[in-house]
């Protein structure tokens, strides 16, 4: 199983940006997906989970309204479209595989993560 994550960079608030996260190793859309954040010296926080069997999505209160998650099966990669950035955004985001029959939004309901890719926003 492996996950990279692209898409990362330095932004300004307000400004936007689209993180990408390649799967390979498995069968990618048998699998709920998570995006995690983490800033530095705190622990991980949950971004967004989508399901795998609807399509459903599911958002933390911190970036709903402005964050959209979406998957595309037939390429196997996950994205989390992010606008209207704000300085508490910055951190390094992280796509996770979710472990049934885990709902995705704690940590230890991942069995994979990425290496992360960072997110800065900053004037």
């Amino acid at each position: 199983v492996q996950l990279v994550e692209s898409g990362g960079g330095m932004v300004q608030p307000g400004g936007s940006l689209r993180l990408s996260c390649a799967a390979s190793g498995f069968t990618f859309s048998n699998y709920d997906m998570s995006w995690v954040r983490q800033a530095p010296g705190k622990g991980p926080e949950w971004v967004s989970t989508i399901k795998s069997s609807t399509g459903r999505a599911y958002y933390a209160d911190s970036v709903k309204g402005r964050f959209t998650i979406s998957r595309d099966n037939a390429n196997k990669t996950l994205y989390l479209q992010m606008n209207s950035l704000k300085p508490e955004d910055t951190g390094l985001y992280s796509c996770a595989r979710v472990s049934p029959p885990f709902g995705g939004y704690y940590p230890d309901e991942y069995d994979y993560w990425g290496q992360g890719t960072q997110v800065t926003v900053s004037s």
